[in-house]
């Protein structure tokens, strides 16, 4: 199934953006290249998130697991263009049935595991999938019963519950793996063609569709492998669930690119990817800034495991603070690559390469594909950005006003799926996704190659007429010492507009007033309109599968404590 233009196709093809490898070709030269080699292993935990023993495969084993899973999908009158749900969690199966699509032309559609009968069902009646694929348990959950909510009654969705009774997938032992490759023959896959159907949550009230395509991916991962520095000796650790482009497009690519080992996990556990990293070697590997913070305000649970390995860490999500960036290479010697990125394929990358100054790796990203700036690598190659002004749609060119960011090539998805009325407002009208993300130009002279991030325009807090970032204010108050995590969010005022509220999670045994953590803010010299004037305590902040904290559920929360 084709979504990009031909016309777009054969540009991106041009210029060499794109070429004709598919994720299949990608999947088979690895197993050609490295047939002994360990590809993928389980999650230490496995066997107590969905009752099956953990395993580990050589890319040969892979190769032939995912030959019988296309073949038992086949046998199940699945076929090229059909679309498949696909509910698991971060283990060795949910990346099999990932291939074995990819194989045979299926289009995945993931979702997280957090998602009930609401958020599925409104995504089977948009996408119309011809099967629905889910475990029977995870944890105390009963997927399967879920399961058979979503497709009773219906002819057009079958279920397909893996590892059922004990068995290791589907029904594919028994299914006649030879008929993949005169099936393939018969119905060949471009790489224009549909992939993956991803969801992201915006503005709007459900799920948004994401459709990425084989070239979106492969390119993704040469992106990602040269942004970040990743070498073939690379031992990748994947912390998050195959369901957005944090976790396929930057460790899933990039491992079939490298053909490397993949190590799985979930859900996040901090001892067990600790326990993973020292046992595996494990070299790189995502994390968000609050797992990093956490770390390096406990030290002695470092101490207990052997992270010597550990070179480098991509993380986002939210933003970094340089002392998190500094702490982390001066300590540890470890490298943080600040990514910025969207299902959308909307990606900017912050790399010792690019940045080296850690202090200004948190805060800045390459303006990548302006005038009279000029950028390595490969991400320069492919990506375009501009500021634009959201008043009057006028590029911004100098530093001290806020644009939006809006980002063209050939990384950037074709639009939303079955969704004309949210492309329209999605791209502008040279064809640059419209991010919604507001960035400045970080100032004059050398800096003027940077952007630096303010914060999402539908979070921006405006007091009194002055817009307040919030993104600033995290990153400020999780600097303050006996603070686990916080964030802020703006609260209804009659006379202001807004003011500012702050949700702290403190280190154990702390307790912070307002009046502590305003005195703090004014030891670092902030100005004042930006203090908070409300204070709550959680244990923890509402984050989604990606960790991005949900601050519309937290501005419940804060409503509920202030009341």
């Amino acid at each position: 199934m084709f979504l990009t233009p031909k016309s777009q196709i054969e540009e991106y093809r041009a210029k060499g953006w794109w070429g004709t490898t598919t994720v299949d070709d990608m999947l088979q030269h690895a197993i050609s290249t490295h047939p002994a080699n360990m590809a993928l292993v389980d999650p230490l935990n496995r066997e107590s998130l969905d009752g099956v023993a953990p395993r580990s495969l050589t890319w040969t084993e892979l190769g032939q697991e995912v030959e019988q899973t296309a073949a038992a999908l086949l046998a199940r009158g699945l076929k090229k263009d059909d679309r498949l749900v696909v509910q698991l969690p971060n283990t060795i199966d949910a990346v099999i049935i990932f291939l074995a699509g990819a194989r045979i032309g299926l289009i995945i559609s993931p979702v997280v595991m957090q998602y009930r009968e609401h958020e599925i069902g409104y995504i089977i009646e948009k996408i119309e999938p011809a099967a629905f694929v889910t475990i029977p348990k995870f944890g105390t959950f009963d997927h399967a019963k879920l399961g058979h909510n979503l497709t009773d009654g219906r002819a057009d969705v079958q279920l397909i519950t893996l590892n059922d009774d004990g068995e290791t997938a589907l029904d594919r032992l028994s299914a006649d793996s030879t008929t993949v490759q005169d099936y393939r023959d018969e119905n060949p896959v471009d790489a224009a063609e549909i992939l993956t159907i991803c969801w992201t949550s915006g503005t709007e009230s459900r799920p948004k569709g994401v459709p990425r395509n084989h070239c979106h991916w492969v390119l993704n991962a040469e992106v990602i492998v040269d942004a970040t520095g990743m070498v073939e000796s690379d031992i990748l650790l994947n912390p998050f669930p195959l369901v957005n482009i944090g976790s396929i497009g930057g460790l899933v690519l990039p491992w079939l690119q490298l053909q490397t080992k993949l190590v799985l996990h979930h859900p996040f556990d901090i001892g067990i990817f600790l326990n993973q990293i020292a046992d595996e070697k494990v070299s790189y590997t995502i994390a968000p800034p609050a797992v990093l913070g956490a770390l390096l305000k406990n030290p002695e649970l470092l101490e207990k495991f052997d992270i010597g390995s550990l070179r480098a860490v991509g993380s986002g999500s939210a933003p970094l603070s340089p002392w998190l960036i500094e702490s982390w290479q001066n300590i540890h010697d470890i490298e943080i690559t600040n990514i910025f990125g969207s299902n959308e394929g909307s990606s900017l990358f912050s790399s010792p390469a690019f940045v080296p100054d850690p202090s200004e790796r948190a805060r800045f990203f390459p303006r990548l594909g302006a005038k009279d700036v000029d950028w390595p690598g490969r991400v320069a190659e492919v990506m375009q950005t501009r500021l634009v002004d959201r008043a009057t749609g006028a590029e911004i060119t100098e530093a001290g006003q806020i644009g939006e960011m809006h980002l063209a090539g050939g990384t950037i998805f074709s639009g939303y799926w079955r969704s004309p009325e949210l492309n329209d407002a999605a791209f502008d009208k040279d064809g640059y996704f419209a991010t919604g993300d507001l960035f400045e130009i970080a100032g004059d002279g050398a800096l003027s190659r940077y952007y630096r991030f303010v914060g999402r325009s539908k979070e921006i807090i405006v007091r009194g007429g002055v817009n307040i970032s919030p993104a600033e204010l995290d990153d400020l108050i999780v600097g303050h010492p006996n603070i686990r995590e916080a964030a802020t969010v703006g609260i209804a005022d009659d006379k202001l507009g807004e003011r500012v509220a702050v949700a702290v999670a403190a280190d154990a045994g702390e307790e912070i007033s307002l009046s502590d953590l305003t005195t703090w803010l004014g030891e670092q010299h902030i100005a004042i309109f930006k203090h908070p004037e409300m204070l709550v305590m959680v244990d923890q902040l509402p984050r989604n599968a990606m960790n991005k904290v949900m601050r519309d559920e937290l501005r419940e929360i804060v409503i509920a404590k202030l009341d």
